[in-house]
């Protein structure tokens, strides 16, 4: 039955192998349990109930994705969507996070339509390849910097805007410690790198709190009391119906908030999903990618259903590679991601106790690190391109804004280009998407 509903025999894999490779993906994956919630929180969200609502929203998008485009691809909130509802949608434009939910759902059923019409190959051409890798890496260099601020690395300073934290503090001390073990495992391109830097950190944050090296008033993992906990927040469940009037209230502001997290999660999904399809073998001989549609529709699914339980967009992660690798070629790997993530629920009491902002920034640097990492591949030798990549990036960070960021590099983007003479080249979706970008610019003027 399993052979004849995923065709396992088709893509040469057994139950076995799938069963292997679902446990490594969700390892590889599950980091996002510890950061997520720390991330979210800062919004208002009760910290517990963010972190049922990750696990249970990657539980069971992961597991319709198995189901509905036989892909060994688990999905989870992305790296970058979570920061951009964070720090850019409530924290710096004000929204609810009841509304920025909202937000998540809305973009997703948008999401969703483009993927069913058939327009997802069509706004794909009309942007370039260069300005999608520009953002992937300025959100990489985004994270990278909250990571280091949480953990009080870097810290404000008025006499020079920031500088570097007090080293010997013990919060301070472990995050570096940490980033060292995680920077070296991942440089040795050991397994799960990431999720093991993570264990460690927290392993020696706890030492830490045995032997009293610690200050009042600051988090350093402790040894939890409590290992099981159901604390579902239903109010995420109807927050979004809460906040949809409030959506609405400012039109243009909101139509920037949901074009943003559309333009992230499309590119972000469109740039994981197809290399991965394609490390599967899964690519026909006329170039298409077999099934990608229905990935990306899964995808879209997936969005709606992190809205509804409570969390940020879900998305495609690239650490799905590691299942694949072990020999993952269908939904089941996917699905037994999934299971694990459900049942990682049990772990919540354990999870927050031990990955604090310390023990996470790690992560915050590696995936900037992976993301940053996209900007190898483009033309340096393109002044336009250039002068937009570097906009993008400090801007994102500097501003503390995701779609600021996009909006600053997409503009300089079009304005460079005319400058050149090339304007021919700019195609109607361009100068639509940079109208709406400067009007948002003068609005928050």
């Amino acid at each position: 039955m399993l052979n004849k509903l995923f065709k396992m025999e088709k893509y040469n894999t057994d139950i076995k192998t799938e069963i292997l490779a679902g446990i490594t993906t969700f390892m590889a994956m599950s980091y996002i349990l510890g950061v997520n919630p720390g991330m979210l929180s800062k919004t208002g969200m009760p910290i517990e109930s963010v972190f049922i609502a990750t696990a249970l929203a990657s539980g069971i998008a992961s597991i319709i994705m198995g189901l509905l485009s036989n892909y060994p691809v688990a999905v989870a909130p992305g790296m970058g969507l979570n920061a951009l509802f964070t720090y850019t949608i409530v924290l710096d434009m004000g929204l609810s996070w009841k509304a920025a939910l909202a937000a998540v759902f809305l973009s997703s059923i948008l999401f969703l339509i483009i993927t069913v019409s058939g327009l997802r190959e069509a706004i794909l051409n009309e942007f370039p390849k260069d300005l999608k890798l520009a953002i992937g890496a300025g959100i990489g260099f985004f994270l990278a910097f909250l990571g280091v601020v949480n953990a009080g690395i870097i810290v404000s300073n008025p006499m020079n805007i920031v500088s570097l934290g007090n080293i010997s503090s013990p919060p301070v001390f472990l995050a570096t410690i940490g980033i060292i073990i995680t920077l070296i495992l991942f440089i040795k391109k050991v397994p799960f790198a990431v999720f093991l830097g993570l264990l460690i950190t927290a392993f020696i944050g706890v030492i830490f709190t045995l032997i009293g090296f610690t200050v009042p008033d600051v988090a350093l993992p402790t040894i939890p009391k409590t290992f099981i906990s159901f604390n579902l927040d239903f109010s995420v469940f109807g927050g979004f119906v809460q906040g949809f009037g409030e959506l609405f209230e400012n039109i243009p502001r909101c139509a920037i908030i949901l074009f943003s997290l559309l333009f992230v999660v499309f590119f972000d999904t469109t740039g994981t999903l197809i290399p991965l399809a394609k490390q599967c073998g899964y690519e026909n001989e006329d170039g298409t990618t077999e099934g990608i549609n229905r990935a990306f529709l899964g995808d879209a699914i997936g969005g709606i259903i992190g809205a509804v339980f409570g969390s940020s967009t879900v998305s495609a992660y690239v650490e799905n590679a590691t299942g694949i690798e072990l020999g993952g070629r269908t939904g089941i790997t996917a699905i037994v991601t999934g299971i694990l993530f459900i049942f990682s629920v049990f772990m919540s009491p354990t999870v927050l106790s031990l990955f604090t902002s310390s023990v996470t920034a790690a992560a915050l640097v590696i995936v900037g690190i992976i993301m940053f990492s996209e900007i190898k591949d483009i033309d340096w030798d393109n002044i336009s391109i250039l002068s937009s990549v570097f906009i993008t990036i400090i801007m994102m960070t500097f501003t503390n804004s995701i779609s600021l960021g996009i909006a600053f590099g997409f503009n300089t983007y079009v304005i460079t280009t005319i400058a050149l003479g090339k304007y021919k080249e700019l195609t109607p979706l361009v100068w639509v998407t940079f109208i709406i970008f400067v009007i948002y610019l003068f609005i928050r003027l």
